[in-house]
């Protein structure tokens, strides 16, 4: 990976995440690299695959903390989300993986937004649409 700064995720002191293989093709790195994968304001790549996977199963985890669950908890869930993803068993959608533990945090690729059957319903679900 050419271009790239030091991560600026959280240190990986983990070595669970350091030394895990993930058999990616070189196309799928070539699209991570273009798409998916944190960015400075330059351009600049500031995380590896191995690193998005963190930070997406992290952000992922660390909702069930609203939920009641302890840190072990909550890391266990992370450890098992980033298995899965780096397993290549399952991945998140796209705005997932682009967003998961940054700023704008949108995960959702759509949404649905009933419409009633009046003006009034009609202007309120596109009032609804301009706001999110």
């Amino acid at each position: 990976m050419k271009n790239t700064k030091k991560s600026d995720n959280k240190k990986i002191q983990d070595n669970y995440y350091l030394n895990k293989k993930i058999n990616l093709s070189e196309n799928a790195i070539k699209v991570l690299e273009r798409r998916y994968l944190k960015r400075d304001e330059e351009g600049i790549l500031l995380e590896k695959p191995g690193d998005m996977f963190v930070r997406v199963a992290r952000n992922i985890a660390s909702a069930e903390k609203k939920y009641g669950k302890t840190e072990e908890e909550v890391k266990e869930i992370e450890k098992q989300f980033f298995n899965i993803m780096t397993d290549l068993d399952f991945l998140p959608n796209s705005p997932t993986l682009m967003n998961a533990g940054k700023e704008l945090q949108q995960l959702a690729a759509c949404f649905v937004l009933p419409v009633g059957d009046s003006m009034n319903d009609i202007f309120e679900a596109l009032k609804e649409t301009a706001l999110i």
